[in-house]
């Protein structure tokens, strides 16, 4: 095909959305290119800018307009697509992304067929043989028919005969054959042979045509007699001494026939001969008359064979089917005038038949089984042998004409038993390959059909003529790794006999799948304190594909947070130390990508990673805000009044953040609740009670396995006093609290609080303290207070 020769193409938009729904769009352009740089139709009606196009074969698009123009690549659709592509069109693929976005967007370009390609046939020479008696208007099939590669009318073929003189014209058939008719008589001994012409023409504009040699041979049948030439006759004097067998003359007569229907035999016809006779006597002169006698010749037949058909028989022919056993022919039987014990019968030459004597006749079968594909006929010369001369009578030799007819014994057969092909996945739908098996059989014996197998899937079907094998749907090695298909090859003999061969397809992988991950979001614990580089958690990601296709190779999208996947591998590790109470939970993006080529895709999930708390803050007191705080309780002060209250917080959570609240030194008329730290008066003041009160707290949280704690003192003067209560110092740490011990021990009380009674025994104990941290539990009391509650 011309490098610049005209293709037709037909645009059609297919779009595709991020969730991979399709919808069709309202547009398609048909239209001829002439060269590169042709617009062939727009995405800009349809989608919005930039435009970028994946595949750069056949078109390319302009980014900014959205137009689809054609390249320096030549379309030849006998190229793109097999001769055997069906009229439903030849589709290639294309893809594109368009908008912001980066929306998918397929296309594809239909190549339509223009009349680029001749018809061809496949043998340069077609030979045929005739009979000169074949009847005017005989038709006869032809089986080498012209193939071309276009489709629709431009494969159309018909056929003329140039050369033939008028003598043969060619028919149509309905199912795409063609025959030889023949218009005018035939007489081989006019014209032997034809050599003409088979012209075959497409039907495209302009059209292409092909020639194929014919060769029609005309064939001899018996329709000319033995002739002489008018100057044969001849004058002959011999020798009146001349000896027996002496030659006289020798004539020679001509017929145009052809083989044994040529063989002539000579004889004399019955003759005159005039005779002057002479009448002598003495002194006399020799009176003379005339006798005309006629001789009739002697009635000496040479041996003759006369023969008895046994076998079917037509035109004189035995018809004798192949394969069959040592099979009675003929009865031979030797005519003769006499002599006939010195005659005998034989076959001249070797071949597959026998002669066998049996009570003056001969017997003619076959000695070995006859076979078509061999030798389609033979001809048997029987001969007259003289036993006394041991030679050969070779006009009385008779042959015998042997047809051997066609039996379907040959099943079709494969050249291999198994065919193999490889097709990338996602292939356009069209052919795959081409079986082909051969019959050794004649006519509807060895026309050979091919069918599927019973349980082919739809997508596959084979032309049941040509044996390819074509594909309706594109492949998916994801689906189906390896189709097997079995072909089954037929004959149209009786019985039928069939032969059947394996076809293995192999789908080889192409990158079209992502990674997938096994669950959309990947939640997951960690303990705060973990260690570094500790694992988080398995992450779980699938690929369809195969090979370098299916390699997933994970890692944490801008590595922003302190997490790793360590070797790309499929485990989450931590790569700091984590601390609940700066962020209880991260969450990130970890990407996954395959190894692909051309392009490796990608897929992300989302990871929650929640850092679980652990028993690592102690409470932590708010009220009161000193351990040098008093305050003064009214003697007159009801019982189950609220006097003050213990407050504390923990940073951690659940458990570890539950607390409880307990006076260690209780003594006195207080009591504090355990839940809210409340201090009340558990009962009326007494007198006993007008004094400072140091109550020693303990907050303890529950966490696991082990509780932490915090103390505080609390400290209250029951006094009528309205000045304010105040410590110069912390009070003494309490001893263990025995039960005879009912008495607080601390800091004196503020000068305004020095009555009488209370501040007595409190002077007399008066001590200096080593001031403590606020809210820390003494050494000593950590030690003896340690419990789970």
């Amino acid at each position: 095909m011309r490098s610049t020769s005209l293709q037709r193409v037909k645009v059609l938009l297919l779009w595709l959305d991020a969730r991979l729904c399709s919808s069709r769009l309202p547009w398609s352009g048909r239209l001829v290119l002439q060269g590169p740089g042709v617009l062939v139709g727009t995405l800009r009606p349809h989608f919005p800018a930039p435009y970028q196009l994946l595949t750069l074969d056949y078109l390319w698009l302009d980014s900014n307009t959205g137009g689809l123009y054609t390249t320096e690549r030549r379309l030849d659709r006998e190229e793109l697509c097999p001769e055997e592509t069906r009229v439903d069109g030849c589709i290639i693929p294309h893809t594109a992304i368009v908008g912001a976005d980066a929306d998918l967007v397929q296309f594809s370009l239909i190549v339509e067929d223009i009349n680029d390609n001749a018809p061809h046939f496949e043998n340069t020479e077609i030979h045929l043989s005739l009979s000169e008696d074949v009847i005017i208007g005989a038709a006869f099939l032809l089986d080498d028919l012209a193939q071309d590669r276009d489709i629709g009318s431009n494969g159309l073929i018909h056929y003329i005969i140039e050369g033939s003189d008028g003598v043969f014209d060619v028919d149509a058939e309905d199912g795409g054959g063609i025959k030889l008719v023949v218009k005018a008589a035939l007489d081989r001994e006019t014209r032997a042979e034809y050599n003409t012409s088979l012209v075959a023409k497409d039907g495209g504009s302009p059209s292409f045509t092909a020639a194929a040699a014919l060769r029609i041979t005309v064939t001899d049948v018996n329709d000319n007699c033995p002739s002489f030439s008018p100057d044969s006759r001849q004058n002959v004097t011999i020798s009146g001494d001349s000896p027996k067998n002496t030659l006289v003359a020798q004539v020679k007569a001509t017929d145009p026939d052809f083989g044994t229907n040529s063989v002539i035999t000579y004889d004399f016809s019955p003759k005159d001969m005039v005779l002057k006779v002479l009448a002598h006597g003495p002194h006399c002169s020799p009176a003379d008359t005339q006798v005309t006698v006629s001789v009739l010749p002697r009635a000496k037949q040479e041996p003759t064979i006369k023969m008895g058909f046994i076998a079917r028989h037509e035109n004189q022919a035995l018809m004798i089917p192949e394969n069959e056993p040592s099979t009675l022919l003929a009865v031979l039987e030797l005519e003769a005038e006499q002599g006939l014990e010195e005659l005998s019968l034989d076959i001249e030459g070797e071949g597959p038949f026998a002669l066998s004597r049996q009570r003056g006749t001969y017997l003619l079968s076959t000695s070995t089984p006859l076979d078509y594909e061999q030798k389609t006929e033979h001809n048997i010369t029987v001969c007259v042998l003289r036993s006394d001369r041991g030679s050969v009578i070779t006009a009385s030799a008779r042959v015998i004409r042997v047809v051997v007819t066609d039996v379907n014994d040959n099943a079709p057969i494969f050249p291999v038993s198994v065919y193999e092909t490889e097709v990338e996945e996602n292939n356009p739908p069209g052919r795959l390959l081409q079986v082909t098996a051969s019959d050794a059989d004649s006519q509807d014996n060895g026309r050979v059909t091919y069918r599927l197998g019973q349980h082919t899937d739809r997508m596959f079907n084979i032309d049941p003529y040509t044996g390819q094998l074509f594909v309706s749907v594109s492949l998916d090695r994801e689906q189906q790794t390896l189709h097997i298909i079995r072909v089954t090859a037929q004959d149209n003999g009786v019985p039928l006999l069939e032969t059947t061969v394996t076809v293995r397809i192999r789908v080889l992988d192409k990158n079209d799948n992502a990674p997938v991950f096994v669950m959309p979001h990947f939640i997951f614990f960690v303990p705060e304190n973990t260690p570094v580089l500790a694992p988080v958690g398995a992450l779980g990601a699938t690929d369809a594909d195969e090979g370098e296709n299916g390699t997933i190779v994970l890692y944490v999208a801008n590595s922003s947070g302190p997490f790793v996947i360590p070797n790309s591998k499929n485990t989450l590790h931590t790569t700091a130390s984590l601390d609940r109470e700066q962020q209880d939970h991260f969450e990130f993006w970890v990407i996954a990508s395959d190894q692909g080529a051309p392009k490796r895709l990608s897929s992300s999930v989302r990871i929650t990673v929640y850092i679980e708390d652990i028993n690592d803050n102690k409470p932590k007191v708010m009220l009161p805000v000193s351990n040098l705080t008093c305050l003064t309780v009214a003697p007159d002060t009801s019982a189950g009044t609220t006097i003050a209250r213990v407050y504390a917080v923990d940073r951690d959570t659940g458990l570890n953040s539950e607390l409880t609240y307990t006076i260690l030194n209780q003594s006195g008329p207080f009591k504090v609740d355990s839940k809210t730290g409340n201090i009340t008066l558990a009962q009326r003041l007494q007198r006993p009670d007008l004094r400072m009160h140091n109550l020693f707290v303990v907050v303890s949280d529950r966490g696991k396995p082990a509780p932490l704690h915090t103390a505080v003192w609390v400290n209250l003067f029951v006094n009528d006093s309205l000045e304010t209560c105040h410590l110069d110092c912390e009070p003494q740490e309490p001893p263990w609290p025995s039960p005879t011990t009912s008495e607080s021990v601390g800091c004196p009380a503020s000068p305004a609080a020095n009555s009488p009674n209370p501040f007595d025994v409190m002077q007399s104990r008066k001590k200096t303290f080593v001031n403590r941290n606020e809210n820390e539990v003494p050494l000593k009391l950590q030690d003896k207070y340690y419990s789970d509650e």
